[in-house]
């Protein structure tokens, strides 16, 4: 049996081997393939910093080499790099601290995803979803840069804890300060204050359920702990200004993403600048 095991590993060496000289004898009449990995590198710069719209001209650049490469076998082969490139991703979030068992259930997601609602004849189309999918996955979990390290801290264990029943009370709880302390300093750097932030977190990653999967909206707005469904619709209307309903049906409507600057450094530069301008 050792033998016959052997025997197969060297016959499949040998023939990855072949496989492999003749694909470097080829590789010189495919225009662009030396391109390959630099705009590769490309893409995932643009997606780590939430450049949808460089990061998904960069996939079709790359789309396009792969189309010379393999004419009529694009779509297998495109399917299988869509694959690698979400396993390069989930990469980047354990980079960024992001859990392992969420960037292994991201990984698991986006091949879901490729394998059962890529259709070939919108396989552009959906190269497009899966970057918008990547940024929203990242910002989410990007590390915040507030000049407040509670701050920061409490952002990220509002990301990890989104789903429980959070309030102000057991956010100050958690951290050892008071609400009052800890409200001052969330809206005093962030600009809004830890209800309204919550809100929009709900509402953000609500967003991903409504347009991914299948669950009712009451399943959704429950999920979130909204208190109803008519109070769900109402707060996510004010921030991405349709109905989670119309965002269901409506897919042209693009994801909502709430823009993160600190506050309390905006209003140091702000006083700087009428300094200097006096």
């Amino acid at each position: 049996m050792g033998k016959i095991m052997q025997l197969h590993q060297h016959s499949m060496s040998e023939t990855i081997s072949k496989r492999y000289f003749q694909e470097i004898d080829n590789i010189n009449q495919y225009i662009g393939v030396e391109e390959f990995f630099n705009i590769e590198s490309k893409l995932i710069f643009e997606i780590y910093h939430l450049e949808s719209a460089k990061a998904k001209k960069s996939l079709h650049e790359l789309i396009d080499i792969l189309s010379i490469r393999f004419g009529k076998q694009v779509i297998k082969i495109v399917r299988s790099y869509f694959s690698v490139l979400s396993s390069i991703v989930a990469r980047k979030l354990l980079d960024n601290q992001v859990p392992s068992k969420k960037a292994f259930a991201f990984n698991i997601a986006c091949n879901d995803m490729i394998e059962n609602q890529m259709k070939d004849a919108e396989f552009l189309q959906f190269a497009d979803d899966l970057i918008d999918f990547f940024v929203y996955f990242i910002a989410d979990r990007k590390q915040p840069t507030f000049r407040h390290q509670t701050v920061n801290k409490v952002i990220m264990f509002i990301n990890d804890e989104l789903e429980n029943d959070l309030t102000v009370e057991s956010i100050a709880n958690n951290f050892h300060i008071s609400t009052s302390h800890l409200s001052r300093i969330f809206r005093e750097h962030v600009g809004i204050t830890l209800v309204e932030y919550l809100n929009v977190r709900r509402v953000e990653e609500s967003q991903y359920y409504l347009r991914h999967t299948n669950k009712s909206i009451t399943s959704i707005s429950d999920q979130f702990h909204f208190c109803n469904q008519s109070y769900f619709t109402r707060i996510f209307k004010k921030y991405t200004g349709v109905t989670p309903k119309h965002f269901r049906d409506e897919l042209h409507h693009e994801f909502y993403r709430f823009e993160m600057n600190d506050a309390a450094t905006e209003t140091q530069d702000e006083t700087e600048n009428e300094v200097q301008n006096v």
